[in-house]
């Protein structure tokens, strides 16, 4: 055996690196949000997993640190966001604070993207605007405060002629 040549102990160095890495699990520290997305790869839902990824890191870009397809079984559509929250202090520092944006079970069904950047953006960067998505979720809402508006007052005619 020969000993290592100076180009190769010089690229060894270059690999390793010089500290070993402390062991923290990625959601312990939390610098910038990520978002997993569990899906049933028994239902075949993986292309819609993977549109609404494409669509988070299109409109947030670097503001998200990660979006994470998770395969699941069980009919299982979740998305979940980690993030360092405001004001959130352990005894380490920032604590990371979790929330389930979407539970396809709970929520009933799949979320329009527009209602899933929306989640989103409440979460991260609340002040920020998403353009002709939030008019587009301002117009959907005006329709529907309207359409209750007009129930209540076919409900009230119909009281009032009793």
């Amino acid at each position: 055996m020969t000993e290592p040549t100076p180009i190769e102990q010089s690229v060894a160095q270059q690999i390793a690196p010089p500290n070993p890495p402390t062991e923290i699990t990625s959601l312990e520290r939390v610098s910038l949000p990520r978002i997993s997305i569990q899906f049933c790869t028994q239902c075949k839902w993986m292309l819609r997993a993977a549109y609404f990824a494409q669509e988070l890191l299109s409109t947030f870009g670097t503001d998200l640190g990660e979006v994470a397809l998770v395969p699941k079984t069980g009919g299982v559509f979740t998305v979940t966001i980690w993030y360092s929250g405001a004001g959130c202090e352990g005894e380490n520092g920032v604590t990371t604070q979790e929330t389930i944006l979407w539970d396809r079970k709970r929520d009933g069904g799949f979320p329009e993207v527009k209602a899933l950047k929306s989640l989103v953006r409440n979460v991260i960067a609340p002040e920020r605007d998403l353009g002709h998505t939030d008019r587009a979720l301002k117009k959907n809402k005006e329709e529907e405060d309207k359409k209750k508006q007009e129930s209540t007052d076919e409900k009230k005619d119909c009281e009032d002629c009793k």
